[in-house]
């Protein structure tokens, strides 16, 4: 995985990512492997992470950690869920580009 994403693999690493991240904007992608649509969107991902440097870039893997993806409410693959001081701001369920594009740039 490059950019500069962190993979997050329990409920606690993702709280004390959200926690450590303060008033930056958190932007999760919860994926699966088998999820092809998923794979196509990760390279896309990987670079926003690197063009958006001042924003948290993180992946959850909804069959390694899925008490967070539970708990977050997800129901399709690929969803990003946007954070502002750990409170969930904005969805984008779906492989497309611009939407996530523009849900960063309205909340960063």
């Amino acid at each position: 995985m490059g950019g500069n994403i962190k993979e997050i693999k329990t409920k606690e690493e993702f709280v004390a990512a959200l926690e450590a991240a303060g008033d930056k904007l958190v932007v999760v992608d919860f994926w699966a492997n088998w999820c092809g649509p998923c794979r196509m969107i990760a390279p896309k991902f990987e670079a926003m992470s690197v063009e958006f440097a001042d924003c948290v870039f993180l992946k959850v893997d909804v069959d390694t950690a899925e008490q967070v993806a539970q708990e977050a409410g997800i129901s399709a693959m690929p969803t990003f869920k946007l954070y502002k001081n750990k409170a969930p701001v904005a969805e984008v369920v779906g492989a497309a580009e611009p939407p996530l594009r523009k849900a960063i740039m309205e909340h960063k």
